[in-house]
């Protein structure tokens, strides 16, 4: 498969660039926690100064291969905008269904983990039994399987499901979280994925699970809404992430 042109960082706005920086830093790190499924996941971030148009890897590369210059853009029609490359066309339905619902939605990630599909697959779905999922519990939504997400048509039920959640299981399929900004967006699906690690470890023991008291749960409620629409939510982990990729000498920037 021949790989897109690179794009240059003159070539763009300073906030695209900058976009296109951070989204090629997000597929490193999820590289790095090993959240990947070969090249048949992807990560997307809306263009501050092009809300019609995000940016994603482009299909057939690893999430360790993703650079600045990499990255496809594309509008929401499905049109390739400006140098050309492959991108996944289920990853499109899936990506534009959010930027089409949500237009506070900066960032999308999608991933096909064991445990998020092993956790999406059952009939209870996620359950508040670890601290991890209380901040993910009142904020997550649910999509029935429709088969690969290859037909259009599938966008209006991807969009009307996530609604105002920012973190959704597809049933059989993985997770799916959005943010306003792409550390938002991290954080809401580090947390979903590890409340979902954690319960199938919990549940492979056989034993009981001690759920939370319902009253602990709603009683933090409206903090927990609070924290979500905060600016700076996710940053000061985002910033560590990023001194970490710099420490090891990533080359995501390029």
């Amino acid at each position: 498969m021949a790989l897109a042109t690179l794009v240059y960082q003159n070539e763009v706005s300073d906030a695209e660039w900058e976009t296109r920086c951070d989204l090629a830093a997000l597929y490193r790190i999820f590289h790095n926690m090993r959240m990947t499924d070969l090249v048949y996941t992807h990560l997307s971030a809306r263009i501050p100064d092009e809300p019609d148009c995000f940016l994603m890897n482009q299909y057939g590369e690893m999430f360790d291969e993703v650079t600045a210059s990499s990255l496809v853009k594309m509008n929401l029609d499905g049109d390739m905008v400006g140098r050309q490359g492959a991108f996944n066309s289920a990853g499109f339905t899936i990506h534009s269904a959010c930027y089409l619902a949500r237009e506070d939605v900066g960032a999308v990630i999608h991933l096909h983990t064991k445990a998020s599909i092993a956790v999406a697959s059952v009939k209870n779905g996620l359950i508040p039994m670890s601290q991890h999922s209380l901040y993910v519990i009142d904020d997550l939504a649910y999509h029935d399987y429709e088969g690969p997400a290859t037909n259009l048509d599938e966008r209006e039920s991807l969009g009307r499901n996530l609604a105002d959640k920012n973190n959704m299981l597809l049933v059989n399929h993985g997770s799916l979280s959005v943010g306003r900004t792409i550390p938002q967006a991290f954080r809401n699906s580090y947390y979903l994925e590890k409340s979902c690690d954690i319960q199938v470890a919990a549940q492979s023991l056989g034993d009981e699970i001690i759920l939370m008291d319902q009253d602990i749960i709603e009683d933090k409620e409206g903090r927990r809404r609070a924290f979500r629409e905060s600016e700076d939510v996710g940053r000061m982990e985002w910033d560590a992430l990023i001194r970490q990729l710099d420490r090891n000498g990533s080359d995501h920037r390029r």
